[in-house]
């Protein structure tokens, strides 16, 4: 072993805790040998797949990209939908192709290399897009770059299930959402220097970045070391929906799962509502899409780890407490909104409530991330990733039209109530999952 493979086995082993970087669980020997240079590539690849979902965010910078170019107001809600769903639907249409292929990085690469076009072409719309006609191709935009990451979501998780160990996987994600927080501080942080100047320039420069960051998620992708597995079991579109449909009715587990899950979108919906309710008091100006860049980063820094490590110990017991999270975060902004007082007309108080949020939501993501792929077995682990996003895409374009019909009638402090309800929900559900580690 060359001094290079002995320190990036003894840094392997002090991120994880691993006393031995070579025993694996439930990978072959063939890639528990490769186990550390891939940890490295997956986090470095998480890295920049983080760092561009941050600063193309469909919650805090498309919005503000929407209001410079003149864009009519409605188009600002459609884009968490499309974003979430357009990245969820399709993926059990591709599931069964995938499952063809012996090796899964390549529709990764190719995801990868999609969302970082659409950045860029995101990135020449800041500069000269205007009005409807901009604001609609940003919506097309955001269609195929959501699409792209449909692709890149469920070969990334075949591939990690198959390249990383049991026990290892949310450490792995912690990490690298804590890397990635690092990077956005920093960008929030210059974004403030800017404060209420003209936002174009410096709204392309963030999706420049993130294309950047994207295409270093491909090249990663493209150099892991993953060993062909088997290609029985690819399906067409309808025969994975026959499937899939079979699976629901047959794993009471998988259904359950399924179901906490359709509730902890409630932190999802919630972010941009928060947000929301901070943009009101500082209007289009970059230096509150700073403030509240720097409070997702700064969070999501800090948050990673500590759930990684909690995910890989009991992924079940992080949903339940990430959904009682969700509920007491959309009450406390509502409650902020509620209070006589000029400081709950600034920016600062909103922007705490969706620090903590953005703790909570990286907690389900990394919870049902990690649950998904450990209960999943190797054989259908695309499939069960497949099916489940994409119905959770379904009842994200659901739930998520109905969470906007209600904030017109009821109002966001209101909503966000609502959204604490059905957090709770999630909470009582995800207490009574088994565990799979």
């Amino acid at each position: 072993m060359s001094e290079r493979e002995i320190s990036q086995s003894r840094l392997y082993e002090w991120l994880t805790g691993d006393e031995d970087s070579r025993m694996c669980k439930d990978i072959a020997d063939e890639a528990c040998n490769e186990q550390p240079r891939n940890f490295f590539l997956h986090l470095f690849a998480a890295l920049g797949n983080k760092l561009a979902d941050e600063l193309s965010s469909a919650r805090l910078v498309l919005p503000w990209l929407l209001g410079v170019i003149g864009a009519p107001l409605w188009m600002v809600g459609l884009l968490v939908p499309i974003r979430e769903a357009g990245a969820l639907l399709p993926q059990l249409f591709v599931a069964g192709f995938i499952r063809l292929k012996p090796q899964r990085k390549w529709a990764w690469v190719v995801g990868g290399c999609l969302q970082a076009v659409a950045a860029l072409a995101l990135a020449l719309l800041a500069l000269f897009g205007q009005g409807g006609l901009g604001g609609g191709l940003v919506l097309i935009t955001l269609v195929a770059l959501s699409l792209a990451r449909g692709l890149s979501s469920i070969a990334t998780k075949d591939v990690l299930g198959k390249t990383i160990a049991k026990q290892r996987r949310g450490n792995l994600l912690g990490w690298s959402g804590s890397v990635a927080g690092a990077v956005t501080l920093a960008a929030g942080g210059v974004l403030m220097l800017f404060d209420d100047r003209p936002g174009e320039l410096a709204l392309a420069a963030l999706l420049g970045v993130a294309a950047l960051g994207w295409t270093v998620n491909a090249l990663c992708a493209a150099r892991i070391a993953e060993v062909p597995g088997a290609v029985e079991g690819g399906e067409n579109a309808w025969s994975s929906i026959k499937l899939g449909l079979r699976l629901l009715r047959e794993d009471r587990n998988f259904l359950h799962f399924n179901l906490s899950r359709a509730l902890l979108l409630a932190s999802a919906l919630a972010l941009p509502y928060v947000a929301l309710l901070g943009q009101q008091q500082s209007g289009a100006e970059l230096g509150g899409l700073g403030l509240l860049i720097v409070v997702s980063g700064l969070a999501g820094m800090v948050a990673s780890p500590v759930w990684g490590k909690r995910s890989d110990a009991s992924s079940r017991s992080v949903l339940r407490d990430t959904g009682l999270g969700a509920a007491a975060c959309c009450l406390l902004g509502a409650g902020i909104a509620w209070l006589p007082g000029e400081w709950t007309a600034q920016v600062w108080p909103y922007a705490l409530v969706y620090a903590l949020l953005v703790i909570v939501h990286a907690g389900v993501r990394l919870g049902r991330k990690t649950y998904l792929v450990d209960m999943a077995g190797q054989d259908k682990r695309a499939l069960y990733v497949a099916l489940s996003n994409t119905l959770t895409g379904v009842l994200m374009l659901v739930v998520g039209g109905m969470t906007g019909v209600l904030a017109q009638w009821l109002g966001t402090d209101w909503l966000l109530v609502v959204l604490a309800v059905m957090a709770l929900g999630a909470a009582a559900s995800a207490a009574r999952l088994p565990d799979v580690e």
